[in-house]
C-alpha cells in the first residue's frame, strides 16, 4: 500500500502533460487568428491608398482655328480692281511688305500719280494687310483672338492723329464683321481723303486703307468714291482667305 501511495503523484503528473499540450495548441491557434486579422488590416490600407489616388485633371481644350493659311497678299485683290483704284501705279503687281512669317502676317501696297496735264494730277494709295491667329490653350481660340484684335485695330484707326471729319460705320457683306472709318488729313499741302476698312473673317483680320488727293489744282476725290473703292477691295481680300483654304 505504501508503494502504491508513493507512485500516485508521478502518475498524476504524467496524466497532466497532455492537458498542457492541448492548452499550448489552443494558444498557438489564437496566434494564428491574430495573424489572419493582421492580413485583413493590410488589405484595408491598400484599398484606402487606392481610393486616395487623385483623379487626373482633364486636358484643357480650345476650338480649332477656322483658317490655316493666308492668301498671296498681292494677288488677293484682282489686277482689274487695283488698276481702277490706283491708275498708273508704280508697281502694278504691288509692293510686298517684309514679313518674318507670311502665314501669320503679310501685306501689299500700290501707289501712283495719274498725271492729267493742265487738269492736274490724281494721287492714289491702296494698302492691304492680313493677320491670322492660331488657337492657343493659354490665349484662347483663333477666332477669340481675332475678335480682340479687331477691336484694338479699330481703335487705332479711330485715334489717327490729325484726322478731321472722322466717322465710323458698319460695313455689311464683308466677312463676319467689318467697320469703315472715313476721315481727312492735310499732308504735303493737300487734303487727303481716307477710308480704312477693318474686317474679320473667322480667325483672320483684314486691314485695308485707301486714300487719294488732287495735285496741281485738281480737286480732291469725293469721300463716297474713296469709300466705294475701299469696300470693293476689302470684299475681294476677305473672299481670297476662304479661297486659299479650300
Amino acid at each position: 500500500m505504501q508503494r502504491s501511495a508513493s507512485r500516485l503523484p508521478r502518475i498524476l503528473a504524467c496524466a497532466a502533460v497532455p492537458v498542457m499540450l492541448v492548452a499550448a495548441g489552443c494558444s498557438s491557434g489564437s496566434d494564428g487568428s491574430d495573424s489572419g486579422s493582421g492580413k485583413t488590416g493590410s488589405g484595408d490600407k491598400a484599398a484606402a491608398s487606392a481610393s486616395a489616388t487623385p483623379t487626373p485633371s482633364p486636358t484643357p481644350t480650345v476650338a480649332p482655328a477656322k483658317f490655316a493659311k493666308l492668301p498671296d497678299v498681292c494677288k488677293a485683290i484682282s489686277a482689274k480692281t487695283t488698276a481702277s483704284l490706283v491708275p498708273d501705279a508704280k508697281t502694278k503687281k504691288g509692293t510686298r511688305a517684309a514679313s518674318s512669317d507670311v502665314n501669320s502676317r503679310t501685306g501689299c501696297s500700290w501707289n501712283g500719280l495719274d498725271d492729267k496735264g493742265v487738269d492736274g494730277s490724281q494721287y492714289r494709295w491702296l494698302d492691304v494687310s492680313f493677320y491670322r491667329y492660331d488657337s492657343d490653350v493659354s490665349l484662347g481660340s483663333g477666332q477669340e483672338r481675332a475678335e480682340e484684335n479687331f477691336a484694338k485695330e479699330l481703335t487705332k484707326v479711330q485715334q489717327t492723329a490729325g484726322a478731321k471729319k472722322l466717322a465710323t460705320a458698319t460695313a455689311t457683306g464683308i466677312g463676319d464683321e467689318a467697320k469703315t472709318v472715313t476721315y481727312q488729313l492735310r499732308k504735303t499741302g493737300e487734303d487727303f481723303v481716307y477710308t480704312s476698312v477693318v474686317a474679320r473673317t473667322g480667325n483672320v483680320l483684314v486691314l485695308l486703307s485707301y486714300n487719294g488727293a488732287g495735285y496741281a489744282g485738281a480737286d480732291a476725290p469725293s469721300q463716297k468714291s474713296i469709300t466705294t473703292g475701299a469696300v470693293k477691295a476689302a470684299k475681294e481680300a476677305v473672299a481670297a482667305v476662304a479661297v486659299a483654304n479650300k
